[in-house]
């Protein structure tokens, strides 16, 4: 291109310079000098006529047939309309041409009005078949009005071309055509189409639409030289075009310039404040939107609200919960005699269910007599978003059998959130067949509804034939199916997808990040995962709230509270979800000091804790048995009115029970009055661990009987008290009634409990057995506990066969080398203890050290085995010393076989005092007041000697220690123990 050459303008350029000629040009007061338009060639609409379109009936009372005409037209009779102008046109078209051309003008009117394209183009064959009105100009503009109402804006421009002799009123007609279809750029074209005519000047109809097309295209630089282009024809006074740029603005989110235009117009009316209303609650500025209602109602040159204005504002009290300034606009509304108006009945149920009301809302939509689609829409919604899924669906039904209103799309994306459970897939189906027969196929929005819904319920090849059914698929369809293989447990799959719909040429978005993330945290795929982080380095998208929870959520999955704190400490705003996102990973990795740690910043940061940051801190004080606190917790939890949540009555019962306070647990499960399936799963469990079988099983029994079918978790729970009691006989028969008897299909936690119970009484072979029958793959949990019990009872034979299959599934882990070490040691086998060892060094691989808490005034102390770092080590291994020679007055002697080093007897005696739990029942007997229950949790299996001792120290200090280890509860009490010694 040569030097100072300007590069050719673009289309779009084209339009915006030529509009911005016209709009700096110098005007006279007429322009066009040449161009004179009798003013009784063609009669124009009044204002009342622009806001309301209707045909003046000012013949009515000459021309009965008019009136008659009138009286079907809004009855929508349309049919017999038609042959009352057909029996008009064939007999009075000559003697009476302008009665003729009226009816014509009312029915083309009534054709738009009620969509009736078919009677439409029967009038408008008639009207192209008549010397009489084929070119006329009036009739025209009508048909070309009634085609865009009717949706057929290209038979309007065919209709708009076919005319010869264009006047101003046949392109406004075909403008406001095609702002009313959205197409926005076919009305910037017809436009400057208008402005290259030499006889035609835009006016105050013409304007509003063109200012419509810039507000759908989002073109505010273009909307601005419209505007510029009013003030030059002097037209901006016009309140049409003052409204029309009112509402531009605010849609292309430039509030400030909306309000300028507000406060020059030379005249307002009611259209103008409602316009502004309008725009500041569309961009959420709640308080503008508010003053300037109270600001109409006090200055508003005697302007009285109408039904637009209460729908306005009415959304703002939704938006913000102010259901007392909604109340308000509800009696204003009853006052102005609007309240039966259906938007404002719908805007004021709506507002009603978003701030919770739905009682309130229920009566006043029953109340209603004439439900329209809107109506239903808004009180299936509001019922959806309050998670009330059987009110959505007796709403459904009622809504189908309603004559006058059909269930569209909307209706189904209210409905399709709420079936997320394996039983809505049938009631699913059925509305998935109603969208294909009623053509609502090719709605994007829906189709991602339906394969969102199909994935929540289990159904994953439903989705995808949806998916696969979709013509044009966009970012949020992939995400839909990405994140429905995330879902249902297929995260493989999930990635080979996103390659897919990369190579389709689209790019993720914040969502498709988020499903990546959590598909690699389910296959703790870190390397991946990195990437990814690094890929949001790149477009700084990791400070992104959104994205920061992703990453936490991701790194915790994966293990990695490191770089997950890194990212929580950098995030400068943390929502309440941050905070709880770290609170639940230091929970579950089992970080219970972190745990209490971060809820204690979150308090201080003035952040209110709300179910979720409870459940996780109810979880950190039952790893660690910390009843104070979890006392404090319940408290606070009582002051905030969650208790009545169930996920935290569940994490109550939970912690009282891991905290060994049985009977707390009770009385809070006695007091909930609607006991479901996870209430009764607690306390179950809670039973279990502490070796209560028969009470569980009374529970259980009791729990059918109250109608509560047991589940999945219920089983385990059940299964888990068989095995601690001893129930073996129990445990297998409820094993075989899973399936038979209850219909639920054991999985491998079931088999887990049952072949751990075998192995605790000593029935190896029998445990073999069972999981070599298993009908699913056996996996290392199964072949640990087997291991474990091989190493109880010393069974090197079934030992040495089980450690084989658990080193080939976990060849990395330490704690299956370390079961595996301390079966030889048992046995003696010292030479092959030193082999195991040896081979977990050339792996790289460390024993976990035994590690127990005790919490005392509120504080949680950590102890490591031989921990020496403690200041008070020495007070702590003297009272220790001392507990020993009372204890071995009654009986105690040192089991040294719990020693799996091979040792002198005297080192070995010194390695038993070194156990974490002596050490921490030693620390608590020094900073306790006599008689106070000591409360221990520790990481690993308590050991034989331990048990033995802690039952006597229970006995000479007359106080009763708690003990939980990973397996269950030990209770001491006067030299006994609750299990039995059988654990």
């Amino acid at each position: 291109m040569a030097s100072g050459t300007r590069p050719p303008l673009s289309c779009h350029q084209h339009h915006k310079l030529a509009i911005h000629q016209l709009s700096t040009s110098t005007y006279n007061s007429n322009p066009f000098p040449s161009l004179i338009i009798p003013k009784s060639s063609i009669s124009l609409p009044t204002t009342h006529e622009r806001k309301h379109p209707s045909y003046a009936k000012t013949r009515e009372a000459r021309e009965p047939h008019l009136q008659r005409l009138h009286n079907l037209c809004d009855s929508g009779n349309l049919n017999d309309a038609l042959n009352l102008v057909n029996s008009q046109f064939q007999n009075g078209v000559v003697s009476s041409p302008d009665n003729t051309k009226d009816a014509i003008g009312v029915l083309l009117q009534a054709c738009g009005l009620h969509k009736d394209i078919e009677v439409g183009r029967k009038l408008h064959a008639m009207v192209s078949a008549s010397l009489w009105f084929h070119n006329d100009v009036v009739l025209n503009t009508r048909i070309i009005s009634m085609y865009s109402m009717c949706g057929f804006p290209s038979e309007s421009r065919s209709v708009f071309d076919a005319v010869k002799q264009k006047n101003l009123f046949l392109y406004n007609a075909l403008l406001s055509g095609y702002a009313r279809n959205e197409l926005f750029r076919d009305a910037i074209s017809l436009f400057l189409q208008l402005l290259s005519t030499t006889e035609l000047l835009p006016d105050n109809f013409t304007l509003p639409c063109v200012i419509k097309a810039c507000s759908g295209l989002l073109d505010v630089e273009l909307g601005e030289t419209i505007h510029a282009l009013a003030l030059k024809l002097r037209v901006f006074s016009d309140s049409f075009v003052g409204n029309a740029l009112i509402a531009m603005y605010g849609k292309c989110g430039f509030v400030e310039s909306a309000v300028k235009v507000f406060e020059t117009m030379p005249q307002r009316n009611l259209v103008s404040w409602n316009s502004l209303m309008y725009v500041y609650s569309e961009n959420a500025v709640f308080g503008g939107c508010y003053g300037l209602f109270m600001g109409m109602l006090n200055e508003g040159e005697g302007l009285v609200p109408d039904a637009a204005t209460i729908v306005t504002v009415i959304p703002v009290c939704a938006a913000q919960g102010e259901v007392k300034l909604g109340m308000a606009l509800h009696c204003l509304a009853l006052k102005l005699g609007l309240s039966e108006e259906m938007m404002v009945k719908n805007s004021i149920v709506d507002m009603y269910l978003k701030c919770g009301y739905l009682p309130e809302a229920r009566v006043l939509f029953d109340g209603n007599s004439e439900k329209n689609v809107v109506s239903w829409n808004t009180v299936i919604g509001g019922y959806a978003k309050e998670g009330d899924c059987r009110g959505v669906f007796e709403l459904l039904r009622e809504m189908q059998r309603e004559q006058k209103v059909k269930v569209n799309e909307v209706t189904l994306l209210n409905v399709l959130p709420t079936c997320f459970e394996e039983l809505h897939l049938l009631r699913m189906k059925e509305l998935h067949s109603y969208s294909l027969r009623h053509g609502f196929q090719n709605d994007v929005l829906l189709a991602n509804a339906f394969v969102a819904a199909y994935a929540k319920c289990g159904s994953l090849d439903c989705a995808e034939r949806v998916f696969l059914g979709m013509e044009a698929k966009t970012v949020s369809s992939w995400n839909a199916l990405i994140s429905a293989h995330v879902q249902n447990g297929f995260p493989r799959r999930a990635l080979d997808l996103f390659l897919v719909m990369t190579d389709s040429g689209l790019a993720p978005d914040w969502f498709t990040i988020g499903s990546l993330l959590l598909a690699c945290a389910r296959l703790k795929f870190i390397c991946c995962g990195k990437e990814i982080h690094g890929f949001m380095l790149r477009n700084g998208l990791e400070l992104d709230e959104f994205m920061g929870i992703s990453l936490l959520s991701f790194y915790i999955q994966c293990d990695k509270i490191l770089p997950a704190k890194l990212i929580f400490d950098k995030m400068e705003n943390k929502s309440l979800v941050c905070w709880n996102t770290m609170i639940t990973g230091f929970s579950q990795n089992e970080l219970p000091r972190e745990t209490l740690e971060t809820f204690r910043q979150m308090l201080s940061c003035g952040v209110q804790p709300q179910d979720i940051a409870i459940m996780g801190i109810l979880g950190a004080c039952s790893q660690v048995s910390a009843l104070r606190l979890g006392k404090e917790v319940h408290a606070f939890a009582l002051r905030g009115h969650l208790t009545a949540d169930t996920f935290v009555t569940c994490a109550l019962i939970d912690m009282y029970a891991k905290c060994g306070c049985m009977e707390q647990s009770q009385n809070i499960f006695d007091r909930v009055s609607e006991q479901d399936e996870a209430v009764w799963n607690v306390i179950i469990a809670g039973y279990g661990i502490h070796g209560y079988g028969q009470k569980a099983i009374e529970l259980f029994e009791l729990m059918q009987n109250k109608g509560c079918k047991p589940d999945s978790f219920t089983f385990i729970g059940v299964l888990m008290a068989c095995n601690h009691a001893g129930l073996v006989t129990e445990g297998l028969n409820y094993l075989d009634q899973m399936q038979s008897l209850y219909g639920v299909k054991p999985r491998l936690e079931h088999y887990a409990c049952v072949v751990d119970m075998l192995g605790r009484a000593g029935q190896l072979n029998e445990a073999l057995k069972l999981v070599n029958e298993m009908p699913d793959e056996p996996d290392s949990g199964i072949w640990s506990s087997l291991l474990s019990s091989c190493r109880n009872y010393r069974d090197l034979d079934i030992g040495e066969e089980v450690s084989k299959k658990l080193l080939e599934l976990e060849p990395h882990k330490a704690e299956n080398y370390v079961l595996l070490s301390n079966l030889y040691a048992g046995l003696g086998k010292w030479d092959e203890v030193r082999k195991v060892r040896q081979r977990m060094k050339e792996i790289g691989l460390h024993k976990d050290a035994g590690c127990s808490w005790i919490e005392i005034g509120g504080k949680v102390y950590r102890f490591l085995v031989g921990d020496r770092s403690l200041l008070e080590f020495k007070k702590i291994q003297q009272t220790w010393i001392k507990l020993e020679k009372k204890i071995s007055k009654i009986g105690y002697k040192p089991d040294t076989s719990c020693v799996l080093h091979d040792l002198e007897e005297e080192d070995k005696i010194k390695t038993l005092r070194n156990h974490s739990e002596k050490i921490a029942i030693s620390f608590g007997l020094l900073n306790t007041t006599k008689g106070t229950t000591l409360r221990v949790c520790k990481n690993l299996r308590i050991c034989v000697d331990c048990h033995n001792a802690m039952k006597l120290v229970s006995k000479v200090v007359e106080r009763d220690i708690l003990v939980r280890d990973n397996k269950r509860f030990h209770h001491f009490k006067s030299g006994l123990c609750i299990c039995g010694d059988y654990w």
